[in-house]
């Protein structure tokens, strides 16, 4: 599925990906404001070196790091968030801007820069950036065509971020959202939720799209109108659709409560990606019942 944004604002969306060494966690949730300011000037020299238009726009950093899947939610509302507070930001008369929002100077993490504390963990952390600006389009092309495979960030870039972060790092890439969006999509078909993720991609690149999981084992499941329909089955309808040929009451019960825990997958996932989850009662377990 292209990708397209879904508001009105035209900006390249990007992050910064942080591997983190041995699982540990960054001291501090965001870069102090003047730690911001440095990481950003070095993102920028980085994305110029690959593609030159770069330096005719204005490119805004989100000092503070988030997971995956606070990225991945409808309407993108972290880039939205740098959106915003670049649009604030002064000197819009003065040519291109590079704009580092950190900590304030009591060190305190401003609303808009902190991360869902559900979602504090995980082994990679990404700080969102945008580019907007005259040389928006080539610079765009450019990033989308060289980032996936060419986007590591300088030794200095990744020094800065260690050191203000107090991180211990393994590695740092530039990745657009486009590549972060197949990134997941491995990583998800590797996990056996590739179901979930046509779902998931529809609710984030069409939301005004509609897309339905009909695939037994596979819970039964509708995005459409914003929301994810679950349809629950009771053992009767789940035996019908998955299992109509067993017989070993014991298989059966261990069956439909695998069935019942991938429900609560399904829906743990989707809630993280900020996509409204309704379990919706369904007798005869038929597709019709999520409309």
């Amino acid at each position: 599925m292209p990708f397209t944004p879904t508001d009105s604002d035209a900006a390249f969306r990007g992050v910064i990906a942080i591997e983190l060494r041995d699982g540990g966690l960054p001291e501090r949730a965001a870069l102090p404001a003047a730690a911001a300011g440095e990481v950003a000037a070095l993102l920028g020299r980085d994305l110029a070196q690959l593609a030159p238009d770069v330096a005719g726009c204005d490119l805004a950093l989100m000092a503070a790091h988030f997971d995956p899947a606070e990225a991945l939610r409808p309407g993108w509302p972290l880039h939205r968030r740098v959106l915003e507070l670049l649009q604030r930001a002064p000197g819009q008369a003065q040519g291109p801007r590079i704009v580092g929002f950190g900590a304030d100077a009591q060190g305190e993490v401003p609303a808009p820069l902190q991360c869902d504390p559900m979602l504090a963990g995980g082994g990679l952390r990404l700080l969102p950036f945008v580019l907007r600006g005259a040389s928006l389009e080539p610079a765009a092309a450019q990033l989308e065509l060289m980032l996936f495979d060419t986007g590591m960030a300088k030794p200095d870039t990744a020094l800065a971020l260690q050191e203000g972060l107090g991180a211990r790092i393994e590695h740092v890439r530039y990745l657009s959202l486009h590549d972060l969006l197949a990134m997941m999509a491995m990583q998800y078909a590797n996990v056996g939720l590739d179901g979930l993720w046509s779902l998931l991609e529809t609710a984030l690149l069409a939301p005004a799209d509609e897309c339905l999981l009909d695939a037994p084992p596979e819970p039964l499941v509708r995005y459409g109108d914003g929301e994810v329909r679950i349809a629950m089955l009771d053992p009767a309808a789940w035996r019908r659709r998955n299992a109509p040929d067993e017989v070993d009451g014991d298989a059966l019960e261990r069956g439909f409560a695998r069935f019942q825990k991938r429900q609560r997958q399904y829906a743990a996932v989707f809630e993280v990606h900020g996509v409204p989850v309704q379990f919706v009662h369904c007798a005869d377990g038929e597709a019709a019942c999520l409309r």
